[in-house]
């Protein structure tokens, strides 16, 4: 028993620690490698479910781990959510991955299941590595300019 206490509570400090902007836009400069932004707040209830029930289980299978991953509470830091989202609904899982061209943009809208955070996540992952002229370097470090390239909007609504 106090083992899974222990493993539960290393997995909140992880989620903590990994789920900060700074951290995970400081962590995709440095390696290139995508990062996933969930711009969600505390009062939106298909919100709350991403991130109590299908986060958790995308982190559990290893998925997570592909990206630099952080949450985004428009609430709490409006203009950051404001440049990521264009003021568009919550939740939003934006993508931002390297290619030939440069870094491209990719959001899903709505409720998401694991399985279609999953494949949006392994989606890039494949774009990246299947990738042969190296990538371009993003002009500056604001999180408008990773998406300004090009932008690839994928609305897959869950029933929420």
């Amino acid at each position: 028993m106090s083992s899974l206490f222990i493993a539960l509570c290393s997995m909140m400090v992880g989620a903590n620690e990994a789920d900060s902007y700074a951290d995970a836009h400081a962590a995709t400069m440095k390696t290139g490698r995508p990062m996933l932004v969930m711009v969600s707040t505390d009062w939106c209830v298909p919100c709350q479910r991403m991130k109590k029930t299908v986060i958790p289980q995308v982190r559990q299978r290893g998925t997570l781990s592909k990206v630099a991953f952080a949450i985004v509470n428009p609430d709490h830091d409006r203009d950051l959510a404001q440049q990521l989202t264009g003021g568009g609904p919550v939740p939003q899982l934006i993508l931002f991955h390297k290619t030939s061209q440069g870094w491209m943009r990719q959001q899903l809208v709505g409720g998401q299941s694991v399985e279609t955070v999953e494949q949006f996540i392994n989606q890039a992952a494949a774009d990246e590595t299947s990738e042969t002229a190296e990538p371009a370097k993003p002009q500056c470090e604001e999180a408008k300019a990773l998406g300004e390239e090009k932008k690839t909007v994928a609305a897959a609504k869950t029933g929420d």
